[in-house]
């Protein structure tokens, strides 16, 4: 049986096998910087303080591997690939490009973060601007996370089989042109579709990032990093806090044309949230491609010019320029998939090329899916399914129910300085104050004027209105039930039909009906909602130093399974949530201990699937992640205002059965990535 791997020589020189590089092959390719350096006569400055040379560490380190390979049966293809692409990222080390690299993956995360706060911190002045019912305003907060769910699985997919850097930077040019269209939406209708365009795009950076950068991190390097990573989540959670407080409040920041195009300052808000996909973008146009991805593809010159870059890159940067890349043999494996693609689109129009590469695309990334559940991945498949569920059910659940409730201590708060007027009667007077939480039952108004008012959450029952003239009135949550109102004028008011419930009208006039809904910025925008919103995001700091200080240290599993038994534990004091201060306190703690958990839990999903599989597996279970997020999200709101209990034992028992099975995954940090 023919090899299905074969092997591709660079001549740089008479070098040995890519075993020996380094060797052989080194004279003939050194730059002139080296010439005349006798490498005798340099000192290493440890020696003295019997410091290992980072060389020595690295040539123990790779006998180490090659001993476990001589143990073991047989050494696969794939596993020889891995084992040499490990000993090329070691030569390249770690610097320069990794940190540069580091940051635009970072902004492109941030942008994911910023996408799940952005309707949550806008829906408080959308719902006025846009007249948004309860059931618009949840399809709202859910259309952005069913977006994410289908563009995880789509892009995570096609990573594998196009590339991370080009499929990256589509859902990033999404997610700025939605953002774009969608601050300028007026009806509800377009914003929703073009939030759902941007979760779709926005959602797929998670599984291309992490399966991205991890291709250019060495072993001992690559928890700590990838953990570090997972900061810049947290920095668009503040991100998108701190710009909605500074901005959303700001009445004066947004302009009209007319009463058909309104741009309020929260459309402000959605164009400054696409900033860090922006940059992203940008900086993703001057990163290469994964030379890992390259290889599997079989484009080998590619990715050994992609190698060759890191490497000097880095040894510039590190003040050693003579440093020469060696490398002259890397085992690639062949693939038929390109060359099948190209001989069915060499023939026919643009648009049955079209036609033909896009469902042969499709196949191949189902294909990839369905491998996931094969022999040798359906058990850590399955476990991960379970844990990316558990782990996102809880979190997602809690996030939404803090918030809630507060909004509920609030309400009831608010509630209990209700004023009630019974049986009032009131004559030629002259209303020019506002009417605030207030009950009137079975007044008498006679020949009253109600001019320039604002009436929030006011109740007139079984009340007489004759004679009456309602001229400019804004009204939040104010009904007239059972009333009877004769020979009055509403004039420029926003008083609809709807507001009027079982009451008798005789010679009533209604003139000028205010359009839309008033935005009261004063009212609306609570400043405790970008509090809550900002310290939740700031309590996950400490959790990501830690995590990342220890993922190399202590490994993934106990990281994940720790974390999630620690958090499951602080649901408990939930019970304690009496106040609102309370509840902000207990959110900290949790979003501070259950941090680790996520940043584990994405660390070893890049690590436990082989580079062909990698993204598509990530995105798998993202989508999984994003399903849960919606049930936990719509089961746990139902309960505000109910019942605590019911939210805390379901977090408790999602969390501690997710940290029991996460205790059975297997252990990868001292494993090369496949």
């Amino acid at each position: 049986m023919a090899d299905p791997y074969h092997n591709n020589i660079y001549h740089q020189g008479d070098g040995d096998s890519y075993r020996t590089y380094g060797q052989g092959g080194q004279d003939n390719a050194a730059s002139d910087a080296t010439e005349g350096h006798d490498e005798e006569d340099q000192m290493y400055e440890g020696e003295y303080q019997g410091i290992p040379h980072p060389d020595e560490v690295k040539a123990a380190r790779r006998a180490a591997r090659a001993k476990a390979r001589t143990v073991a049966d047989g050494v696969s293809d794939q596993e020889e690939l891995a084992e040499q692409y490990e000993d090329i990222m070691e030569d390249c080390g770690h610097g320069k490009f990794q940190w540069t690299l580091f940051v635009v993956l970072g902004l492109a995360l941030m942008a994911d973060s910023v996408e799940c706060f952005v309707v949550a911190l806008v829906l408080p002045s959308a719902e006025k601007d846009m007249c948004l019912s309860h059931t618009e305003k949840g399809m709202l907060g859910l259309i952005v996370f069913l977006g994410m769910m289908f563009g995880a699985f789509i892009w995570g997919g096609l990573a594998d089989k196009v590339g991370r850097r080009k499929c990256l930077i589509i859902v990033l040019a999404m997610n700025c042109i939605s953002a774009f269209f969608s601050s300028f939406a007026q009806g509800y209708g377009f914003f929703l579709f073009f939030r759902l365009f941007s979760g779709i795009g926005i959602g797929g950076s998670v599984p291309i990032v992490y399966s991205y950068f991890s291709e250019f991190l060495q072993m001992d390097k690559r928890g700590e990093h990838l953990s570090w990573l997972c900061m810049f989540w947290m920095m668009g959670g503040i991100y998108a806090s701190f710009t909605a407080w500074g901005i959303i409040p700001r009445y004066g920041w947004g302009f009209s044309m007319g009463t058909e195009f309104q741009f309020h300052s929260w459309r402000v808000f959605v164009l400054v949230c696409a900033l860090p996909a922006i940059a992203a973008f940008v900086g993703l146009l001057f990163m290469p491609e994964s030379p890992r991805f390259l290889l599997e593809n079989a484009k080998h010159d590619e990715a050994w010019m992609i190698l060759k870059q890191v490497h000097d890159t880095n040894w510039r940067a590190k003040g050693e320029p003579e440093r020469v890349f060696t490398v002259t043999q890397i085992k690639t494996p062949k693939t038929q998939e390109d060359e099948f693609i190209e001989i069915q689109t060499a023939t026919g129009t643009a648009f049955q090329r079209w036609v033909v590469r896009t469902l042969t695309l499709t196949k191949l990334v189902m294909k990839n899916v369905l491998s996931l559940f094969g022999r040798d991945l359906r058990l850590a498949t399955l476990l991960m399914a379970i844990i990316w569920f558990t782990m996102a059910f809880s979190f997602y659940g809690l996030s939404v129910w803090f918030p809630d409730m507060i909004k509920h201590l609030q309400h009831e708060e608010y509630e209990s300085k209700l004023k009630v007027f019974h049986r009032e009667k009131v004559e030629q007077f002259h209303f020019n104050f506002s009417l605030e939480n207030q009950v009137h039952k079975e007044g008498e108004y006679i020949n009253d004027k109600f001019i320039n008012i604002e009436m929030k959450s006011v109740k007139f029952e079984d009340s007489l209105f004759v004679d009456c003239f309602f001229e400019n009135i804004r009204s939040t949550e104010t009904i007239f039930e059972n009333c009877t109102i004769r020979s009055t004028v509403f004039y420029d008011t926003d008083l609809y039909e709807e507001k009027f419930i079982d009451c008798t009208f005789e010679n009533v006039t209604f003139l000028h009906n205010k359009k839309g809904c008033h935005l009261d910025y004063e009212e609306e925008n609570d400043v405790l909602v970008y509090l809550v919103s900002f310290l939740g995001c700031l309590a996950v700091l400490p959790g990501n130093i830690i995590s990342a200080l220890f993922m190399d240290k202590i490994g993934r599993i106990k990281i994940i399974g720790g974390s999630m038994l620690i958090s499951a534990g602080c649901t408990f004091f939930l019970f304690l949530s009496f106040s609102q201060a309370a509840i902000i306190a207990w959110q900290c703690l949790f979003c501070g201990v259950s941090v680790a958990a996520w940043n584990g839990i994405q660390v070893i999903t890049v690590e436990l699937y082989p580079a062909s599989k990698r993204a598509t597996a990530f995105g798998v279970l993202n989508a999984i992640c994003k399903l849960a997020a919606i049930l936990g999200s719509s089961i746990f709101a139902s309960f505000v205002g109910i019942s605590k209990v019911i939210p805390i034992l379901l977090s408790f028992g999602a969390l501690v059965g997710g940290g029991v099975l996460a205790l059975k995954l297997p252990e990868t940090r001292k494993k090369v990535l496949l």
